[in-house]
């Protein structure tokens, strides 16, 4: 793990975490696009309805996403004895390990064992982590060209984009625009295609076919990786993946080191969580493991690289380090009134959604992704929907904070907003500033409409721009209280809320956060999926 000191975050200019310009602007064009929003709340509802119904099957679903929960906790905080055990493991059993620091490392790596193969081309399974470094953009810069066989990814390729899903990359894509992409793109195609998913299929399969049995090097991500045995793991739908794997000479893994899990059996707990997750599926059609190499069946070369490029940055925030739990399911993208409407282009980043809100900023700094964080209603629905019980909107607030604080020390001159926050703690932290301040705002009645105020001048325009303000009542609490109850002072109510001996209010508790599983002591064996029952033989 000593390699990685001093690689605080992701390189500049090299791969895809950073957007050429904020999420509101971008944003802001992605919900002029009446046909993105319909292409996407078609697409999410779908997946949200099959994630739900199977789900609903497990009577021991909370207990699976505590334990997953568990694990990638106890790994995270012993990241670099189970890497160790990685590399030793895949060693001893014929397979290569390289360390990357960053992207431009991990690229440089893969170029060379490519150009070291003497190969033009090469197949690649879907991988988020080498869209990260951009590393088809490296081996098209090095005369290689990749082909990607995933056909979501094969949709993107081919259509000059760029991914706006972690699951399904083409999400922004109907069928009448695909058949387009591929009618101009693939040179032998039919020209008579249609638009069934059948028949695009088909044209894919076809379009891919020689690639599959020429290709000697096959370049791959990973979803696990089995400290104990030394075992790489892969899930997908589509039968290209297991092609890729299996049917070249070479095998490149490019993983990222937060994909580690300590032993065979914890691949137990993630196999109920993650096809349910995803796809809505009890079980995904194709799990392809490999260890190492084996003579005569398979690659005879097997290369793993291991990827920091921000991770151990993002590890040493104890708040923010709950992001690298992520299994990649995409629920939270499925569930985001934000991402939604706006799609994932508009994040910038190969990571979009709620994931890619609190990932991306650590990975390359928060203030290369400033925006991000704020990308969120907090509404809370991407924890609820998480497989391994991410708190995802308390990381949001404390990337906030830290964008905040950042800012601060980078500007000797304080913004309007500092100015404005620091103003409301001094008028709130007062009682007769306070009501003089509820008994001043009652001006502003006079801006309202409907109860509505729907403009506000200078400077504060600049949040009427973006949403309507509440018109003030016509009487504060104080008044309302005076009238009704005369002198009593309110008193500390006997649920819902615990109070302090001042009489206000600690921070509420979210639904749900009772229920998180205590920690798991250091040097402790992880939480075990022998604690949850058992499932029937032949289930996911």
């Amino acid at each position: 793990m000593s390699t990685f000191l001093g690689i605080p975050h992701a390189p500049r200019g090299v791969g895809h975490l950073r957007g050429d310009e904020p999420f509101p602007v971008a944003a802001r064009r992605a919900l002029a696009n009446t046909q993105l929003r319909r292409n996407l709340g078609k697409a999410t509802a779908t997946i949200r309805a099959k994630r739900a119904a199977v789900v609903a099957e497990l009577p021991d679903w909370e207990e699976l996403r505590a334990a997953g929960q568990a694990i990638k906790a106890h790994t995270m905080r012993h990241l670099g004895h189970y890497l160790t055990e990685l590399e030793s493991q895949v060693t001893a059993r014929g397979g290569t390990v390289h360390w990357a620091r960053d992207a431009v490392e991990a690229n440089r790596i893969v170029v060379d064992l490519v150009r070291g193969a003497g190969v033009a081309e090469v197949v690649k399974v879907k991988s988020i982590v080498t869209d990260e470094i951009g590393l088809n953009d490296a081996l098209a810069d090095a005369g290689v060209h990749a082909y990607e066989t995933d056909l979501a990814e094969l949709i993107v390729q081919l259509g000059h984009d760029r991914p706006s899903h972690i699951l399904v990359p083409a999400i922004h894509r109907n069928r009448a625009e695909i058949r387009d992409i591929f009618l101009r793109e693939m040179p032998d195609v039919d020209p008579g295609l249609t638009d069934t998913p059948a028949a695009l299929t088909e044209a894919a399969r076809l379009h891919l076919r020689r690639a599959f049995l020429s290709a000697r090097v096959g370049i791959s991500g990973a979803n696990f990786a089995v400290a104990e045995t030394g075992t790489l793991c892969v899930l997908e739908s589509e039968g290209n993946g297991r092609m890729c794997l299996t049917l070249p000479e070479t095998l490149i893994t490019v993983m990222g080191i937060e994909k580690v899990v300590p032993a065979w059996r914890d691949l137990d707990v993630f196999m109920q969580l993650l096809p349910r997750s995803s796809t809505g599926e009890r079980m995904n059609p194709y799990t392809s493991m490999w260890t190492g190499v084996t003579p005569g069946d398979g690659p005879q070369a097997f290369h793993l690289v291991l990827l920091d490029n921000g991770r151990t940055a993002t590890l040493a925030d104890e708040t923010g380090r709950q992001a690298l739990h992520c299994i990649r399911c995409s629920a939270c993208l499925n569930v985001c009134p934000v991402y939604e409407r706006t799609g994932g282009h508009a994040y910038g980043s190969v990571y979009p959604g709620p994931i890619g809100a609190v990932l991306s900023p650590q990975l390359t700094g928060v203030e290369d992704n400033a925006s991000l964080p704020y990308a969120s209603t907090l509404c809370g629905a991407c924890y609820d929907a998480c497989p391994v019980k991410i708190d995802i909107p308390s990381i949001l607030v404390h990337l906030r904070a830290r964008h905040v604080e950042e800012a601060g020390r980078a500007h000797r001159v304080a913004s309007p907003e500092a100015v404005t926050m620091a103003a409301a703690s001094w008028v709130m932290t007062s009682p007769a500033r306070w009501a003089a301040a509820q008994r001043a705002s009652r001006l502003g009645r006079g801006l309202g409409r409907g109860g509505r105020i729907r403009r506000l001048p200078w400077p504060l325009s600049a949040w009427t721009a973006a949403r309507d303000a509440p018109a003030p009542p016509a009487q504060t609490f104080r008044q309302w209280w005076r009238a009704e109850r005369g002198d009593r002072q309110p008193q500390a109510p006997g649920h819902g809320a615990r109070w302090r001996a001042s009489g206000t209010t600690q921070r509420r508790r979210r639904p749900g956060a009772e229920d998180q599983p205590p920690a798991v002591p250091h040097g402790a064996p992880p939480a075990r999926p022998s604690e949850a029952p058992a499932r029937e033989a032949g289930e996911c």
